[in-house]
């Protein structure tokens, strides 16, 4: 029999949109910005089911939830992606390479995949806990069931550790078990300026629909004109002809 330990208590640790079922369990499911019926889900056999759209904030809560249950080896990452986040492929890319330096998730492609709250150790046992399996723009709850059903059949026992909990912060170090501390200034300013990014694009396109419309205009106008130079042309040839009988 497959190795099972108490996750902590409570469990789980942060609150979320999640619907939880038997903590033992070696399947979490990650639906990103799709609200499936997350019952039928736990009826399949999953532990924890619940989107997760931001690639910052929402990975360090998933995070806090999966450390503190070892018996979690597995996290479908499932439904449609969240536009500008790309919280899926954060997912991923989280569970398998992890952070640089900076805090950038390492490969997301998402528009601000930095994590600020989690340490070194709570990111190292996530990795070497979860399993991440990628089934994204998919949800047929048919083929989700059978997914957790299949892991479930797999299953490699607990990671032989203790549960983790990890306590979010205010800036005034003031433990915060149910919400993360703001984001960094560096990050805050990185948005801030892809939001002027934003701007410019929306204002450029607008220009260039303007110019376009000028120039069809332009070309409209003289097209417009030289049919009404030939009519008259016409016209006066037709008269000329008529004068000259």
């Amino acid at each position: 029999m497959a190795l099972k330990k108490k996750p902590s208590e409570p469990w789980p640790l942060i609150t979320g949109e999640y619907h939880v079922g038997n903590p033992e369990s070696p399947v979490a499911v990650c639906t990103c910005g799709s609200h499936l019926k997350f019952d039928e889900l736990i009826k399949a056999g999953a532990a924890l089911a619940g989107p997760c759209k931001t690639e910052n904030i929402g990975i360090e809560k998933m995070t806090a939830n999966l450390v503190s249950n070892p018996n979690i080896r597995y996290m479908i990452i499932t439904g449609m992606e969240v536009k500008g986040h790309i919280t899926g492929q954060a997912v991923d890319a989280f569970l398998k390479s992890g952070i640089d330096k900076e805090g950038k998730i390492v490969g997301a492609t998402g528009a601000i995949p930095f994590i600020q709250n989690l340490n070194e150790e709570s990111i190292e046992r996530v990795r070497a806990q979860v399993e991440p399996v990628l089934m994204m723009d998919t949800e047929d709850l048919g083929v989700i069931g059978a997914k957790i059903k299949e892991l479930i059949a797999k299953d490699p026992g607990a990671l032989d550790v203790d549960p983790m909990r990890i306590e979010l912060k205010k800036e005034g170090g003031e433990e915060e078990a149910h919400g993360p501390r703001p984001l960094a200034a560096e990050v805050s300013e990185i948005r801030q300026r892809m939001r002027l990014e934003d701007e410019m694009v929306t204002i450029t396109g607008l220009l260039n629909k303007l110019q376009a419309g000028i120039y069809a205009g332009k070309i409209e106008g003289i097209a417009l004109g030289m049919t009404i130079v030939l009519v008259l042309f016409g016209i006066i040839m037709k008269m000329t002809a008529m004068g000259g009988k």
